[in-house]
């Protein structure tokens, strides 16, 4: 099998939906000429996140997953494989949610579980994570604080997820923020997310993010490809862009398990029950 070529963006999004979807629009054809099968786009990618984290802050367009709007999301997509954040509308209630999509239409969708400060304002969480198989390969999708939690990434894991998408609007630091973005503490955090999560399950691990300002907020970019050996191979840094990788992901997985499986030599028994509260 020839390796897969595989992007990540790091790019602003906001309110206004025709303009989403013409930044949209560049960049699948930016990736479809360099030849990219897999293209991950952030979080609230149509639409725009929130102003702030505070409570009260006008949420995006609400948009229902077999809509217009998403259909034409698959539409730009074609043959590629393309996961991108959303509000999604579903029979009234609002979730956080990113969708899988090509020319063929969804292949999947994950609602964000985990809500960070006072998103929960805005938004319902979702409830599952779930692989889902995909003509790249078999995916799992997170949204921003879910990668901070290592049940979110090992349940695709063991699902049987290759590839992990994790989209987000991850923003510097509130408090104490360093004028170079590229020293944020909260930036170091959301990379040392992405490196753990693709090492402690030996996947491949694509982080797509939210540049610039929206609101209160700045956003730290640093939209990566991650190897199952938690290495970067590609990287934008803080600033608006496009990584590309090329990776043979079952050659990849298959070297890393080798000798150290970490999701083969587990050892539930030992864990005994989790806590609920």
């Amino acid at each position: 099998m020839s390796p897969l070529r595989m992007a990540v963006t790091a790019a602003p999004f906001d309110r206004d939906l025709e303009a989403d979807f013409a930044r949209i629009a560049d960049l699948i054809g930016k990736a479809r000429a360099e030849g990219v099968g897999l293209l991950a786009l952030p979080e609230a990618a149509l639409g725009g996140y929130l102003a702030n984290l505070d409570g009260g802050a006008d949420g995006p367009p609400p948009l229902r997953q077999d809509g217009p709007e998403i259909a034409r999301l698959a539409e730009l997509a074609g043959d590629m494989v393309v996961v991108a954040g959303y509000c999604e509308d579903a029979g009234g209630h609002y979730y956080n949610s990113a969708v899988c999509v090509t020319g063929d239409g969804v292949l999947g969708n994950h609602r964000k579980v985990h809500q960070p400060l006072s998103e929960d304002s805005t938004y319902r969480a979702g409830d599952r994570f779930a692989a889902f198989d995909t003509p790249v390969g078999r995916l799992g999708m997170l949204i921003c604080y879910d990668k901070a939690f290592p049940e979110s990434a090992r349940a695709l894991a063991l699902d049987g997820a290759e590839i992990v998408v994790c989209v987000s609007a991850w923003p510097g630091s509130r408090t104490n923020a360093a004028p170079d973005l590229a020293e944020d503490r909260w930036k170091r955090r959301f990379d040392l997310f992405d490196r753990a999560r693709a090492l402690e399950n030996q996947i491949v691990w694509l982080s797509a993010n939210q540049s610039g300002t929206f609101g209160d907020l700045r956003f730290v970019a640093s939209a990566k490809i991650v190897d199952p050996g938690g290495d970067v191979v590609a990287d934008t840094g803080v600033a608006e862009g496009m990584a590309i990788a090329d990776l043979d992901v079952p050659h990849l997985l298959a070297t890393a398990r080798r000798s150290m499986g970490h999701l083969r030599d587990r050892r539930p028994e030992a864990y005994g029950p989790l806590r609920t509260g």
